[in-house]
């Protein structure tokens, strides 16, 4: 499959909004709200233009990746400026062959261009163990409310680059998704019916409870 990664245009918006709203629907819970968190990303001062990537096939949009600024709080006082990764998303029909990590590994090379030093992410162990991230843990990363969780997932960009970054992970607010206005704006995309209890929902709640005290 010949795959064009390329940065978004503005032109592309609402076909990248429908390729993220298809690829989520129902995928971690009834419907979803990951095409209303890229419309509102773009608006934010955290977010990073340069690392919003679209995969094209045949000329048309099948993936997406976004990323924003995000912090580790450490526990030396210091604030160290890392990349929160995600939403990122394929069409259904093009999952499983390697477009998602294609979209990750592109992007990862313009962020250590960029000089970012990590990138963290919440995320199944499963995939993102495929694709290059640790568990935080295993470098002392947290939640922000200081918990160890399986779904938290770090990526040095360059060797040694969190070595003696240990602290709190804090995502920017804009994940913090206003319910009321995602279903809002879900209202300008064709009706879908919602499907409760799916395995990968399952797997999420599982994934998500697997936290502990640090």
């Amino acid at each position: 499959m010949n795959i064009k990664l390329r940065l978004e245009r503005p032109s592309d918006y609402f076909e990248t909004e429908n390729v993220t709203r298809e690829a989520f629907w129902n995928h971690y819970s009834p419907g979803c709200c990951e095409h209303y968190l890229i419309h509102v990303m773009r608006g934010s001062q955290n977010f990073v233009p340069e690392l919003d990537i679209v995969a094209e096939s045949n000329g048309r949009i099948i993936g997406n990746v976004v990323y924003q600024k995000a912090l580790i709080k450490g526990d030396d006082g210091a604030d160290y400026e890392v990349l929160s990764l995600g939403p990122i998303s394929v069409l259904p029909e093009y999952q499983k062959q390697g477009v998602g990590g294609k979209m990750i590994e592109y992007s990862k090379n313009i962020a250590r261009e960029m000089g970012f030093r990590a990138i963290l992410l919440c995320g199944d162990p499963d995939y993102y163990g495929r694709q290059g991230f640790v568990p935080a843990e295993t470098m002392g990363i947290r939640t922000s409310d200081n918990m160890y969780a399986a779904a938290l997932h770090v990526c040095e960009l360059n060797e040694g680059s969190l070595a003696n970054v240990k602290g709190r992970y804090f995502e920017d607010a804009v994940y913090e998704i206003d319910e009321t206005a995602s279903a809002e704006f879900d209202k300008r995309f064709p009706h879908k019916e919602l499907v409760t209890g799916t395995p990968m929902q399952k797997r999420f709640e599982q994934v998500a409870a697997m936290r502990r005290e640090a």
